[in-house]
């Protein structure tokens, strides 16, 4: 089990990305089932982990997508609990040494793990704009599963539970119902309810080698949660929640891309930005959301109202998320005009250039308190 151990972190890491909450002990509790079964063998790599890293059936849907994006596919005879696009990827085997450390012969299937995980690991650190063909459908399966769900916020709406403050309406009427007689104390608590998700998405020239990776996260968060709303930003201000509702990510992208009039043209963040406020922010759907702008900085239009809209923007939303795709590079600086001009109004800054960075967003999108 030595050589697969790295496998079964990476994998844990990508179903805690995906929304289920596989800790330490999960994991810990994975490996020593695996130190009784074969490793070496998908069915049993798969049940050893379903049954010690899903909490409830409400998991195993994200369980699946997770072990087939990182393992290649579920194994023969398991009912898909998730439809997944039809898309044929052929896996290349990384180059591994084949030893273990104390220089004994790897087992096969520790090997074939070892290496499947070697692979994909390699693509999730891989900058989108450097991907072949091959990797490219391969990183679109990582980001498949990949499930950003949105923080949630309180509600004034009460709800029944166990603890929580006395309900006197319901007891006292609990009571006339027995005819005055003592009964059970009711008691209610405040209900959660989803913060809203905004995505704003550059499809610039500049944006050309990260818009379509973008818009699969998007996709996903859409999947997710389906009151998540997508727009593209360029020259113009589009609209693309309902084109990405859909369950196949490859035809999603193909109706939006074909809804988007502007693909790879110039950039105005400032205009579209006040389009997008005017039209829909002020009315309520950026009020209280967690608003993500995916965009470079680079800015043709005036630099001045992208910074007066930015902090309108600001002021509206919960949470203001900047994605850039340079600042998970070494020597990253907000050199470019936009993103100085943004950077006051931003409360977060992450960097968008891999399936390990979406991931990590993913996560954060996913706490109950973005701040953490």
């Amino acid at each position: 089990m030595t050589g697969a151990v790295p496998a079964l972190v990476g994998f844990a890491r990508m179903l805690r990305a995906a929304g289920v909450p596989a800790g330490p002990a999960r994991v810990h509790a994975w490996a020593r089932a695996l130190g009784y079964l074969a490793a070496g063998r998908t069915a049993d790599v798969y049940w050893a982990g379903r049954l010690t890293l899903c909490a409830g059936p409400d998991e195993v849907a994200a369980y699946d997508a997770a072990f087939a994006a990182y393992f290649g596919d579920l194994p023969h005879g398991v009912l898909r609990t998730v439809r997944r696009p039809n898309v044929t990827v052929s896996l290349p085997v990384a180059v591994s040494d084949g030893n273990r450390p104390d220089g004994e012969p790897t087992q096969t299937g520790d090997h074939h793990v070892a290496m499947t995980a070697s692979r994909v690991e390699v693509l999730r650190h891989r900058d989108l704009a450097e991907l072949t063909d091959t990797e490219r459908s391969e990183v679109d399966r990582l980001l498949s599963a990949v499930r950003p769900s949105g923080p949630a916020r309180r509600t004034r709406r009460r709800r029944p539970s166990y603890r929580g403050a006395l309900n006197p309406r319901r007891t006292v009427r609990a009571m006339l119902r027995r005819g005055g007689e003592p009964a059970r104390l009711h008691r209610h608590t405040r209900s959660d309810r989803p913060r809203r998700m905004v995505l704003l998405v550059d499809v610039s020239g500049s944006m050309s080698a990260y818009s379509d990776g973008l818009l699969r996260f998007a996709h996903a968060a859409c999947r997710r949660r389906p009151s998540t709303e997508v727009f593209t930003i360029g020259t113009r201000l589009t609209r693309v929640s309902r084109e990405l509702r859909g369950l196949n990510p490859d035809a999603a992208l193909a109706a939006a891309c074909s809804a988007v009039p502007d693909w790879s043209g110039g950039t105005r963040l400032g205009e579209q930005l006040k389009a997008f406020l005017d039209r829909w922010g002020q009315r309520g759907m950026a009020r209280g959301a967690v608003v993500v702008v995916a965009s470079d900085g680079w800015e043709r239009g005036d630099v001045a109202q992208l910074g007066e809209q930015m902090q309108r923007l600001n002021r509206l939303a919960y949470r203001v998320v900047w994605v850039s795709p340079h600042a998970g590079k070494g020597g990253f600086a907000p050199a470019t005009a936009g993103l100085r001009a943004a950077l006051p109004s931003i409360d977060i800054l992450l960097p968008g250039h891999n399936v390990q960075a979406l991931a990590r967003l993913a996560a954060l999108l996913s706490q109950e308190d973005l701040d953490a």
